[in-house]
């Protein structure tokens, strides 16, 4: 018998059957490896995809805002003060709300800063998110 053949005992081969183990445990660990690393950025895509969302919420909501404040502002007496209580009423954020009337046309823009994280990540940075409409003015 060779020196370096697997050895027979009790009807098993003691060498071989050893290493076909660690084989099968080696790509168990691979596979959960691999899992993990892909988890983790089915989490960081989905992230991602809820910030977008937020933001172009937040658009929407800042462009409702500037339209229902110039429609407000082109009726009123008072169109600086009747924009921005119909703006505020328009959406549930803290906008800042600045208007000018010209000779024939009242001109709203809407500002909200979002901040890009919550918590820990509150320092990540913000978006700024501005809206501007302009209407005729129409006789009160």
């Amino acid at each position: 018998m060779s020196q370096h053949a697997p050895r027979v005992r009790r009807g098993r081969c003691t060498g071989v059957g050893r290493s076909r183990r660690r084989a099968g445990a080696t790509e168990a660990g691979q596979a959960t490896v691999e899992l993990a690393a892909a988890l983790a950025l089915v989490a960081v895509l989905a992230v991602a995809i809820v910030r977008v969302g937020l933001a172009v919420r937040d658009e929407l909501a800042v462009e409702l805002a500037a339209r229902e404040a110039a429609r407000a502002a082109s009726v009123a007496a008072d169109a600086a003060g009747a924009a921005d209580r119909a703006a505020r009423r328009a959406v549930d954020l803290p906008i800042e709300v600045d208007t000018s009337v010209g000779a024939d046309r009242v001109r709203v823009e809407v500002t909200y800063t979002a901040p890009l994280g919550t918590g820990l990540l509150r320092a990540a940075g913000a978006i700024t998110h501005t809206a501007v409409a302009t209407m005729a003015l129409e006789p009160p």
